[in-house]
């Protein structure tokens, strides 16, 4: 299997089935013989999830009429050929000629004639057929309507850098790990290995790739001395501020890495990962043993302790929330195809739900820390305002710092904001 194929088949799962992206990219590149056929792969894939709303019109335009569902996987071809000629450095007859082999790979080559047409069609008309389909609003910011209606009512003064930042690659991130050496020690290792890279702004231990890179690259990563993790999502430990002897609960932990973190920050302390999901709890289960750290996983729904907690209150709480992840389209453009404008309703209702249940397991003077990877208020200030109006023991600890924008309650980061992703945090404090 080739690349283009590979690329075609996991498209169709995601837009013909509703598949996610990363529970089905993984095992189809595997199949791919060689790094540079996956990287292509993986490029193709996300790159045409990321302007899907574009090239989708476009396809429209040039299709005299619809593929049966059946072709779903033809219709991704053409997909990816679009996303060949307009946004990457692939010569135009090159992007035609392989994707039309790819048809024949995928065992329906009466549907070479058809994607063959269909590039040359928009090769021979493209600056006409770009300037019609931008006239729609949806197609040219590549965003679904109603996701552009709430970030306009909830960010009317930044909605549009919002939409550009979510339209870009993002920044590849690593943790270092604090138990193993400082970050100014593996920067030099980093170079040595000939791998730029800086500091990231705003965390202690983050360190920004000026290009993304396989981890097998990365100087002493089986070892557990590097993760990677958005410096948005390393900014969870440091605001917890988890002091020796204090017993922790990571209540929504999958995959793992604020956990981590917040092992390697302190040692000596007592933490429980908490996720309902049996497979996600085994990513856990690996990272923490490639990091060399431990703790106490359970399997169980943080909306019902009742079900696994010992009765043992906990100094510290992280409620890292299921949400809408507004805030990191970037890094899962798929988030545009496969969210639903009443998702939103439901997730505030469970994060409210998980907010009252799981504050009680929280000791006097102890704090809970919330985040989300979301940038709508409808999950973050507002959820955190109306529980501070009903919880008569919890008080605001307000965040006194240079990333983000302060809101009512809590502090909110864009996507893209000193390059880390849209994510929002608020501590309460136990009275």
């Amino acid at each position: 299997m080739k690349s283009r194929t590979a690329a075609a088949k996991v498209l169709a799962q995601v837009l013909g089935k509703g598949r996610s992206l990363g529970g089905i990219l993984a095992p189809v590149l595997a199949q791919l013989r060689k790094d540079g056929e996956r990287a292509l792969a993986q490029e193709m894939c996300y790159g045409v999830l990321r302007w899907y709303p574009r090239l989708a019109a476009l396809v429209e335009r040039l299709l005299s009429k619809p593929l049966k569902e059946r072709d779903a996987d033809v219709r991704s071809l053409l997909l990816l050929g679009l996303y060949q000629v307009i946004y990457m450095r692939v010569p135009d007859h090159a992007a035609v000629t392989e994707t039309v082999a790819a048809a024949r790979d995928l065992g329906k080559p009466w549907a070479g004639g058809l994607v063959n047409a269909v590039l040359r069609n928009y090769l021979r008309d493209s600056a006409h057929l770009l300037e019609e389909v931008d006239q729609n609003e949806v197609a040219a910011l590549a965003h679904p309507a109603w996701l552009l209606e709430l970030f306009k009512n909830a960010w009317p003064h930044a909605w549009q850098a919002i939409v550009t930042a979510n339209n870009q690659r993002p920044p590849m991130v690593l943790r270092v790990n604090a138990r193993h050496r400082a970050r100014d020690a593996y920067l030099r290792i980093l170079e040595d290995a000939g791998i730029a890279a800086c500091p990231a702004p705003h965390v202690s231990h983050g360190v920004i790739l000026e290009q993304p890179t396989d981890v097998e690259r990365l100087p002493g990563f089986d070892e557990g001395w590097v993760s990677v993790q958005d410096s948005a999502a390393q900014l969870a430990a440091q605001l917890l501020d988890v002091q020796p002897g204090q017993r922790v609960l990571d209540a929504c932990a999958a995959p793992g890495g604020k956990a981590a973190h917040i092992l390697e920050s302190q040692a000596g302390i007592e933490l429980t990962a908490l996720d309902s999901d049996a497979a996600r709890l085994k990513r856990v289960d690996g990272n923490l043993r490639r990091l060399q750290l431990q703790a106490r996983l359970i399997e169980g729904d943080a909306a019902q302790p009742a079900a696994w907690w010992d009765g043992v209150m906990y100094d510290r709480i992280l409620l890292d929330a299921p949400c809408s992840a507004t805030g990191v389209i970037r890094r899962h453009p798929d988030i545009k195809i496969l969210r639903r404008p009443d998702d939103i309703a439901a997730l505030a209702e469970l994060q409210g739900r998980m907010l009252q249940v799981l504050w009680p397991l929280l000791k006097p003077g102890g704090m809970f820390l919330y985040a989300t990877c979301s940038i709508l208020p409808q999950e973050n200030e507002q959820q955190i305002t109306r529980f501070l109006t009903a919880q008569t023991d919890a008080c605001e600890k307000a965040i006194d710092a240079s990333w983000g924008n302060p809101r009512g309650a809590g502090r909110q980061i864009l996507p893209g904001e000193n390059g880390m992703d849209g994510f929002y945090y608020a501590c309460l404090q136990k009275l």
